[in-house]
């Protein structure tokens, strides 16, 4: 077979393997392919998988969820309680499978030229649980729970750009920016803002949980369980397909990895990979890895010594031997970061920034221009952080001694490692789940006065680039100020990003999902809740 045609034949079937074609149109090209009938129909069935099937109930065992969860999605800070969010609420617009922004509550945007108004189109008869249609007003009140001058939310900076918002009717929602925001629709689909029913006098009623979502709530118990029954009026076809949902949380990877083994779970999230060779020869079971945006970083507070001064923060970031953690820590499943936190499948990653390596010459260097001839600090570690977490640091002080750097690896508990340690020590193992956009990221993670800036960065320069990138439309000059902003991050930053980590996790052969799942957040977008089915 010519290679041409072999390649139009895979174009063919991934088309029909992402539902982007009729069968009609299927058979129509596969023959004038010169492909027969009884091939052309064997091609489409092999291509196409089984409609999903109602039922059954789900039991996930997460490593992620803590004590101090909360059902207001402003405080959603661990995967456990992002996933069981999405399965309550739906936002304005969604990341899907396939990485693609599509709407969700809403039926289309608009933009005016300069991206400064954007416009909302709200679907229309979709019901909240407790009955109350869902209008223009709930997603003003949702989205003001994370703009009031008072609020504790994480998404607040997402949202510092919006001058004025208000309802046009019942069905329509009109943000008004500070500035352009060619990116805006996929702001709006960030874990936080989701859209919850207004209680009539600009608040939102976040405490029962109640949303438009697949499921709805039936108990939830913070860091250790929750239970949902399907939403019988969810307004999405072809999703929310398990009459029930258990979601455990399950710290410990051992005990996570029996209870898949032996039945008491059907799916759970960040298998050990030192392990995860023997999941693979169970035929129960079946092990799934996707490539993403989740990445593991070790931010410094730069505003408390000695990582106030950008020569220490340069040793340590020598003193890391990258492809030693991948091996190790990883397996190799993953890629060697650069000191910043925008992947491969981020639009504009930049992928001629040289890529930094362990290189003790350099910390030592760095580290006499700081003035320091011996570095002592604390590090702090759970695998909370991450699978992985505390071998990581350990490998980490092995590395870094070779420097002359001591670094004292402390401990912490599990729980409550979010709300203890990440953003109150000065320096701790975190990961994060990453974002669709560079100005999601670098918005949350590095904006001067951001709630989630764990590293105290504030770079003049740095947020001059983020509100201008934020409104250029010209696709040339983004692309130049992103990759700016990556190299003053790899270069003065605060924060050492030694790897991105594929998701990779398991399930019982029974649970089926479609032929792509999302890499933008763990077990298919943390939306496995509802998109995944039994077979």
């Amino acid at each position: 077979m010519k290679q041409v045609d072999l390649q139009k034949r895979n174009e063919l079937t991934q088309l029909a393997k992402k539902g982007r074609i009729s069968r009609r149109d299927f058979m129509g090209r596969a023959m004038a392919m010169g492909v027969t009938v009884a091939a052309a129909s064997t091609m489409w069935s092999n291509s196409v998988p089984a409609a999903p099937k109602r039922g059954g109930k789900m039991r996930f065992g997460s490593n992620h969820g803590s004590t101090t969860d909360s059902l207001d999605p402003g405080t959603f800070e661990n995967g456990g309680i992002i996933h069981q969010g999405y399965g309550m609420r739906n936002h304005l617009t969604e990341v899907d499978s396939d990485g693609s922004l599509v709407p969700e509550l809403c039926e289309k945007w608009e933009a005016s030229d300069d991206a400064v108004e954007w416009v909302f189109t709200l679907r229309k008869g979709v019901e909240f649980h407790n009955g109350k249609t869902m209008d223009a007003q709930d997603v003003v009140d949702s989205m003001n729970h994370h703009r009031g001058k008072d609020t504790k939310s994480a998404a607040k900076p997402l949202l510092a750009p919006v001058k004025e918002l208000k309802a046009d009717g019942k069905n329509k929602v009109v943000f008004t920016l500070s500035g352009g925001n060619a990116d805006f629709p996929y702001t709006v689909s960030d874990y936080h803002l989701a859209i919850m029913p207004s209680t009539g006098d600009g608040k939102v009623d976040w405490r029962s949980g109640v949303g438009t979502g697949a499921y709805v709530k039936q108990t939830f118990e913070p860091g250790v369980r929750g239970t949902y029954k399907r939403n019988p009026n969810y307004f999405k076809s072809g999703r929310g397909h398990f009459d029930e949902i258990e979601f455990l949380t399950i710290g410990d990877v051992v005990a996570r990895t029996n209870a898949l083994s032996t039945g008491e779970i059907d799916a759970m999230n960040r298998c050990d990979l030192k392990t995860v060779h023997l999941l693979k020869r169970n035929k129960k079971l079946k092990v799934e890895e996707v490539t993403g945006t989740l990445h593991y970083t070790i931010p410094m507070h730069t505003d408390v010594a000695p990582f106030d001064n950008n020569d220490v923060r340069l040793a340590l970031k020598y003193a890391v031997d990258r492809d030693v953690l991948l091996q190790v820590i990883l397996k190799g499943h993953g890629v060697v970061g650069n000191d910043h936190p925008i992947s491969t499948a981020n639009r504009y990653h930049a992928g001629d920034l040289p890529q930094r390596t362990y290189d003790l010459d350099k910390a030592k260097f760095h580290l006499k221009k700081a003035g320091v001839t011996k570095l002592s600090v604390d590090l702090s570690a759970a695998d909370a952080a991450f699978t992985g977490a505390v071998d990581a640091a350990v490998l980490y002080r092995e590395q870094a001694a070779k420097a002359g750097i001591d670094i004292n690896v402390v401990r912490e508990p599990n729980d409550g490692y979010w709300s203890n340690v990440w953003l109150k020590k000065p320096w701790c193992m975190v990961y994060w789940g990453g974002r669709p956009t560079e100005d999601m990221m670098f918005t949350q993670s590095l904006a001067a006065g951001a709630d989630w800036n764990e590293s105290h960065f504030a770079h003049k320069k740095f947020n001059e680039l983020l509100i201008a990138a934020r409104a250029e439309l010209d696709e040339a000059k983004r692309r130049t100020m992103y990759v700016d902003m990556q190299t003053i991050v790899n270069m003065e930053g605060g924060t050492v990003v030694p790897l991105f980590a594929n998701y990779v996790f398991a399930m019982s052969d029974k649970v089926q999902h479609g032929p792509k799942m999302a890499g933008n957040w763990d077990m298919d977008g943390d939306k496995a809740i509802e998109r995944w089915w039994f077979g």
